[in-house]
């Protein structure tokens, strides 16, 4: 058959009003009903779907019954009106009576469903055949909002007064927290360009370059294992740097930026605004974690001056041993099954903590495995730190350091919350974490590290390097979480040399160090920098966020697998020895075991 002019409308386009025109569509086969003497085809293409219907006497009604779905085709025909209209689609008031059909491109049998696909296939089969899965329902109306999001969001930086600008993919590599990628010169052998964690020296060397308001949707690139939330590979971030600014003057900017998005693409509310600040010290202390998900209570409360005294040898011992003790008031969870705090007692073993002893509430009556061993003055002192009523129950948290305490705690408080149904509001709880340590003590290597950011501005200066214990110096970092997860990071940056070449020399790098892994900023701090800061929120998790999908993977387009791997264009992949050759590279045998 001849093929027919290109479509002169879109399959979600039509409407009632346009009744006695005719047109022609092309698009996918979603399904084909045979009845005999008629056969409907739903027709979809980007825009939406169009039922036609084809009569007996056409003399392609056999071609067009045996179409698989999938198949790419093009039909002529008349608008009219349904008798029937559906309700459920857009073009449900009409459908096109077909005169004229051509099928442009046929489908061989799927792999999997992708009309009224229920996601069950497994996430290979859904990676490897991606162009498919993109075009299911879900899957395709999670990308157009992830492109109709980014659209918005670079509408809302320009009013605020940003400019967006490039930064290179190819760099250097340098000490950032994560594995780089490395990439190979061929002009130069034996060195190697890095893709870029992020544009973190590049977006400072732009404020000292005499710019002030940068963004930029920026791809970065981690080696990093996958998470739910987490992309290995690549993903993108919402890029921001601005100069002569405080710490608040970020804040207030991004803290308006999300309200912006978050309000234009959601309908929740937002549990508090203000966003609340919460240092991270505080974080820790009551949260058991610098990412809280404020959609619930559950803080951790310090119990050590109730039980200094305690003749419960798990309290006695934690307390004498100069440990942690904590405890988490459960609403509402006395009525709860042994099996659900058998269940945080396996949690907490499996976070390095030797149990979870704990307590109910029915009345007067106490019970549960610390219920015999804490007294009446206890009980007492236990229910008014706590809050506790008839009903609750208490969870303990008990460790030697107060790190690894603290953070069991939190997998605790989170595996609680879930158990019970928590933190499914239809809310946005976000909050900004503060006030973060600009040192943390390195266990591996015995000495002392940055904690966040190298590139960070210490708070007080070069006076508080100089005077205070490095754990005890805090640096102008700041982290936004909403719902428990970690949105952004970000710092004011140093932005002298003589207080970056003190701040890495206390971490265990000279002078020569610096300058030779970082001689960017290392000269362009010696010619007249501004103060400056910024963030990064991570665009990929706001849209899952938005979308309340459980996994990063369902709102980028082309992920890599949970195995850093892409199914579809099957890399990584092996490489030509003349291409090795160039690059003067040689393999090595894996190492055995």
């Amino acid at each position: 058959m001849t093929a027919l002019k290109l479509r002169t409308h879109t399959c979600g386009q039509l409407k009632a009003s346009d009744a006695g025109s005719k047109v022609t569509l092309m698009g996918w086969v979603a399904r084909v009903r045979d009845f005999g003497q008629l056969i409907f085809v739903d027709l979809r293409d980007h825009y939406g779907i169009t039922q036609v219907v084809v009569t007996q006497e056409k003399n392609f009604r056999a071609d067009v019954s045996h179409l698989r779905p999938e198949s790419v085709v093009q039909f002529k025909g008349t608008v009219q009106l349904r008798e029937s209209e559906n309700k459920n689609v857009a073009t449900g008031a009409i459908e096109i009576l077909a005169d004229e059909f051509h099928l442009e491109s046929a489908s061989d049998v799927l792999p999997f469903p992708v009309s009224d696909n229920q996601k069950s296939e497994g996430e290979e089969s859904r990676l490897r055949y991606r162009f498919l899965d993109l075009r299911t329902d879900r899957m395709h109306r999670n990308i157009v909002f992830r492109s109709d999001v980014i659209a918005y969001i670079r509408r809302i930086m320009v009013q605020h007064g940003f400019r967006e600008y490039q930064t290179p993919i190819l760099t250097s590599s340098s000490p950032e927290g994560a594995r780089d990628f490395l990439v190979p010169s061929r002009l130069h052998h034996g060195l190697f360009y890095a893709l870029p964690q992020a544009p973190q020296q590049f977006k400072q060397i732009i404020m000292c370059s005499g710019f002030d308001r940068y963004f930029q949707i920026a791809p970065c690139f981690r080696d990093e294992d996958p998470r739910a939330d987490r992309s290995p590979g690549d993903f993108y971030q919402l890029d921001i740097e601005m100069s002569f600014v405080t710490q608040n003057d970020i804040l207030q900017t991004v803290e308006s930026v999300m309200m912006d998005v978050f309000s234009h693409f959601s309908n929740r509310p937002f549990q508090r605004t203000p966003f609340p600040h919460i240092t991270y010290r505080d974080a820790l202390l009551r949260f058991g974690s610098d990412k809280p998900d404020l959609r619930y209570e559950l803080e951790m409360v310090d119990t050590a001056d109730i039980f200094s005294n305690s003749e419960f040898k798990v309290f006695a011992n934690t307390l004498a041993g100069k440990g942690h003790l904590r405890a988490i008031r459960l609403p509402g969870a006395a009525a709860q099954s042994r099996k659900f705090f058998d269940d945080l007692d396996g949690v907490a073993k499996l976070n390095r903590l030797g149990g979870m002893p704990y307590v109910t509430i029915a009345e007067d009556e106490w019970k549960g495995s610390a219920s015999k061993f804490i007294n009446a003055a206890e009980r007492q002192a236990l229910t008014a730190k706590l809050g506790l009523r008839s009903g609750d129950a208490a969870v303990f948290i008990t460790g030697p350091g107060e790190q690894a305490t603290l953070q069991a705690g939190g997998k605790v408080r989170s595996a609680a919350a879930a158990a019970l149904g928590m933190g499914k509001g239809n809310e946005w709880a976000f909050c900004w974490i503060v006030d973060y340590p600009f040192y943390e003590w390195n266990e591996d290597e015995k000495k002392v590290d940055f904690s966040h950011n190298p590139f960070s501005m210490p708070q007080g200066g070069m006076e508080a390097l100089l005077s205070k214990k490095p754990l005890d110096v805090l640096a102008y970092q700041y982290d936004l979480v909403c719902n428990g997860i970690e949105l952004s990071s970000g710092a004011i940056r140093n932005h002298r040399r003589d207080i970056m070449k003190k701040a890495f020399e206390i971490a265990g790098y000279p002078a020569e160090v610096v300058e030779r892994k970082f001689p960017a900023l290392w000269h362009a701090f010696q010619f007249g920098a501004p103060p400056h800061g910024g963030i990064a929120p991570g665009i990929d998790r706001m849209i899952m966020l938005l979308l309340d999908e459980p996994n990063i993977r369902e709102v980028i387009m082309f992920p890599l697998s949970q195995r850093a791997q892409d199914l579809m264009m099957a890399a990584p992949s092996d490489v030509t020895q003349r291409q090795l050759d160039e690059l003067g590279l040689a393999l090595k045998p894996r190492p055995q075991g």
